[in-house]
């Protein structure tokens, strides 16, 4: 079955400029969402998305995208493409798998161990110390950090891991061109340098639509960072963060969510007895996190 496999992708050529350009023309002519992609990808029978748009359209928008990511300065990036054997299996587990997405860095780390540490853009003192107490922790354990690139506790996390001397993957909800927050320009940078920075936003349409367009890559992104890892953890989160969005996919995919105490003893928060109700793990100690990982540290989490 493997040989068959393997014999099918290399009988099946996949021109990287064709379908980098077929998924920014599909983004600009109509797609506005991943499930709408991914429907008419299933409704045409088709394996790539190449195979939906004319070769000279896709060759007009691979090289709108090389122009953009070159205005700003990108000359190195790389591509995934479903179907092709680089393509990381554990993201067939999504709802809607993505059919091609980009990254920047050491591409390596997407086959180690992960685990997503995400919260809050506006966490508090105790929230940020938790976060780096957490890191630590799976650090030590070998785990490869997983967050989304935004203010707060995501911020938290990859500089923990870097000031670790561990490893760290950027789960964006922008293009590869664009810092946000802007403040996390030199993080950026040196995630992309020496980790992995990951993004499935579409680079050349992504400044022609409206702000409902833009905001939705990012619990898109969290959907795509709970198949990445192997287990999401909630510091802290409000009753509309993107981070549920996140936990629910993950529990949909079958992997462990885990949420700190802290936010069950908030009396203002409804979603950690809801999240539970669906199957998540109330976290008193990070032992809970480890033995259900299999690691086997003592250390409390309020320590």
């Amino acid at each position: 079955m493997l040989a068959e496999f393997i014999s099918s992708i290399e009988n099946e050529a996949v021109h990287h400029s064709l379908e980098i350009g077929a998924y920014e023309a599909l983004w600009a002519n109509g797609v506005n969402s991943f499930k709408q992609l991914r429907d008419k990808l299933s409704a045409s029978n088709e394996s790539h998305l190449s195979h939906l748009v004319s070769a000279s359209i896709a060759k007009q928008y691979y090289d709108k995208t090389l122009h953009r990511l070159h205005d700003a300065g990108i000359d190195h990036f790389g591509v995934r493409i479903e179907g092709t054997f680089d393509y990381p299996a554990q993201l067939q587990d999504a709802e809607y798998p993505l059919s091609l997405f980009y990254f920047q860095g050491i591409w390596d780390l997407v086959y180690t161990p992960g685990v997503a540490v995400v919260g809050t853009r506006k966490p508090t003192a105790e929230g940020i110390s938790r976060t780096k107490r957490l890191v630590k922790t799976l650090v030590a354990q070998g785990y490869t950090i997983y967050s989304g690139l935004a203010a707060g506790i995501d911020t938290a996390a990859h500089q923990t891991a870097i000031e670790c001397g561990g490893r760290t993957i950027a789960v964006t909800g922008t293009p590869l061109w664009m810092t946000y927050p802007k403040e996390n320009a030199s993080l950026q940078r040196e995630i992309i340098k020496n980790h992995l920075l990951i993004s499935q936003v579409p680079i050349v349409s992504y400044e022609e639509k409206g702000i409902a367009f833009t905001r939705s890559f990012f619990p898109e992104r969290n959907i795509t960072m709970a198949a990445l890892s192997k287990a999401t953890i909630i510091v802290e989160a409000s009753e509309t963060s993107g981070t549920l969005k996140q936990a629910k996919a993950a529990i949909k995919q079958g992997r462990p969510v885990f949420i700190l105490n802290n936010n069950f003893e908030n009396p203002q928060l409804t979603w950690p007895k809801k999240l539970e109700a669906m199957g998540a793990i109330r976290v008193h100690e990070i032992t809970d996190i480890l033995q259900r990982l299999d690691h086997g540290t003592a250390i409390s989490e309020n320590q």
